[in-house]
């Protein structure tokens, strides 16, 4: 029964079967972790921690246990207890890589200070020599071991520290692609270019864990709605498993849609078999079967693209295809990959449908007279040395209200930039969970501002807020990831939000506030143009003319080289 209720998401009575069963008898490791989740489902955190360390005390030698425990305290800010139950499970399990990866490459999700990204990122580079060091793959045990740890977590967090990541990146990619050289000998060496067949379609594969409704990949249906059919054979390879009406878009723009969940050595024996030009990854670094895949020479030119806009690092992954306006002057020096810079923003974005407005803010309550600026981006997009920014806006907008969707763990941070210039947080600083897509929309429309991350910005919500022709005070970064934002209002021609500095940012967010008539302007100048930058064809263009020059290029080698 207790099963049947947790299968079903009935949380509070799965909790009463499972705490029912406890008092009768020794837990197993399967009923801790069960019972964990349905405590996080519920978001009792304090509950899931305690579960999981009384699973570990009865089952010490419980991998899972273990590793649900460290991923939740570092999820959840508790950075310093993650490494500690890192190096715990790591002395438990000597021989589980997964935890050697822990110990030495935690950083957290959410820093607490500008000096934090300093310390924890030197804490990362001694961490990743030391597990470089450690990292034995001479028996066939510690080759399978490592398999596993590899298989079980990326380094996601290391990019949100606004530094370039190209050497680390390079470093932690050469060590996923010797774990899975030794594993898979004959998955790692050079591919020949396949010849065109009597059709001379170019076969073209894409592979993913996201082909459904999500945001790193959703722009990928773009590319192979307007794919040119005369010319080009598209092979999807779907990896995860919650099939959903997008997937069925990217079978429906696809020759070929191969569902493989999660089975590493099925999709790769599938990928061979169909005998590849040209293997893409729409992202590289959330995915860990992703990474195991990319790691390995699976067609003779293989690409990774901006879903995870960071550089895999990887040694068999030849190209990055990222945008022409993302892109600043130097970029390649950001890349392991040969950059390749695609027009305008590099992909074909399906126009979203906004629905009409047809609730009110106090649906949601908010204050019909603020002044609501929409901060909607994941907490560990927000960096300490920005916090001040939220404050001095506030002292100058007396009406305005941060609304903050996913913010709940900046809230020491923002107490304490609040409280420097003698504000109250509380008194301007709205925390929302929105469950709903509608709903998310419909904050969008009854949003007055929407401020943007600085050093990552946003890209889905970003393109969302134009298609409600909300106004985005933006600040390019450094590297393409801070750079969407200002690439899409460039498209559309608004630029007058893109901001140089922290300063200009504060100045325009202020005059957005106060200056009615000047965002009703900035408003209708998005509403005339936003068309723009939706279901660009021109960069589908670009992208199948360098798939074209790369392929006759190989070939013409191959044939040089055979004479």
């Amino acid at each position: 029964m207790s099963h049947k209720f947790f299968q079903e998401g009935r949380w509070q009575e799965a909790i009463e079967q499972y705490q029912r069963i406890l008092t009768s008898q020794t837990g197993t490791p399967e009923i801790f972790w069960r019972l964990s989740q349905c405590y996080r489902h519920l978001k009792l955190l304090e509950q899931v921690f305690s579960t999981l360390q009384e699973g570990i005390r009865v089952c010490p030698t419980d991998g899972r246990l273990h590793f649900t425990l460290i991923i939740e305290l570092q999820r959840n800010g508790r950075t310093q207890e993650a490494i500690a139950c890192a190096n715990q499970a790591s002395q438990i399990l000597p021989n589980d890589y997964t935890f050697k990866i822990l110990k030495h490459l935690i950083v957290p999700t959410i820093y607490d200070s500008p000096e934090d990204i300093s310390v924890y990122r030197q804490r990362y580079k001694i961490g990743l020599q030391r597990l470089i060091h450690e990292t034995s793959l001479e028996s066939e045990a510690e080759k399978k071991d490592a398999l596993a740890g590899i298989g079980r977590l990326t380094n996601f967090y290391l990019s949100y520290q606004a530094e370039n990541d190209v050497d680390l990146q390079r470093q932690y990619g050469n060590l996923v692609h010797q774990i899975m050289a030794a594993n898979y000998p004959g998955w790692v060496e050079p591919r020949v270019m396949p010849p065109l067949q009597q059709n001379n379609k170019i076969r073209i594969g894409y592979v993913s864990a996201y082909l459904h409704c999500y945001s790193g990949t959703l722009w990928l249906t773009g590319w192979l709605r307007h794919h040119d059919k005369q010319n080009f054979e598209i092979y999807c390879y779907y990896t995860g498993n919650t099939p959903d009406l997008i997937t069925r878009q990217f079978q429906d723009y696809s020759d070929v849609l191969h569902h493989i969940p999660h089975n590493l050595e099925a999709t790769c024996k599938q990928i061979i078999a169909d005998q590849l030009h040209i293997l893409v990854f729409p992202e590289i670094g959330m995915d860990a079967l992703t990474l195991q895949i990319a790691a390995l020479r699976l067609a003779p030119v293989q690409c990774t693209a901006w879903g995870h806009p960071v550089t895999s690092g990887l040694p068999t992954v030849d190209y990055f295809l990222s945008s022409e306006l993302m892109e600043p002057e130097n970029a390649q020096n950001h890349y392991s990959e040969t950059l390749i810079r695609l027009p305008n923003i590099g992909v074909s974005y399906p126009k979203p449908y906004i629905p009409p407005r047809t609730k009110t803010r106090a649906d949601y309550q908010l204050p019909e007279d603020a002044v609501l600026y929409l901060c909607c981006q994941a907490p560990f997009k927000y960096l300490p040395q920005y916090d001040y920014i939220f404050p001095e806006i506030a002292r100058r907008v007396p009406q305005a209200r941060f609304l903050f969707l996913r913010g709940e763990l900046l809230q020491p941070r923002l107490e304490r930039a609040f409280s420097a210039v003698g504000l109250k947080h509380k008194d301007y600083c709205l925390f929302l969970t929105i469950p709903e897509r509608l709903d998310y929309l419909m904050i969008n429309l009854l949003s007055d501002v929407y401020l943007d991350t600085l050093d990552w910005s946003g890209g889905n919500t970003s393109l969302e807020a134009v298609a409600c022709h909300l106004p985005i005070v933006t600040c390019p970064g450094e590297f393409m990831r801070g750079r969407h934002s200002d690439s899409f209002l460039k498209m559309i021609g608004v630029t007058d939000t893109i901001v140089e500095d922290e300063a200009d940012y504060i100045e325009i967010a202020v005059k957005l506030g106060l200056d009615l008539a000047w965002r009703r302007e900035i408003e209708e100048q998005m509403k005339a143009r936003h068309d723009n930058l939706f279901e660009d064809k021109a960069c589908v263009a670009g992208l199948e003319a360098f798939y074209q020059q790369v392929v006759q290029e190989r070939l013409t080698l191959q044939r040089e080289m055979a004479h």
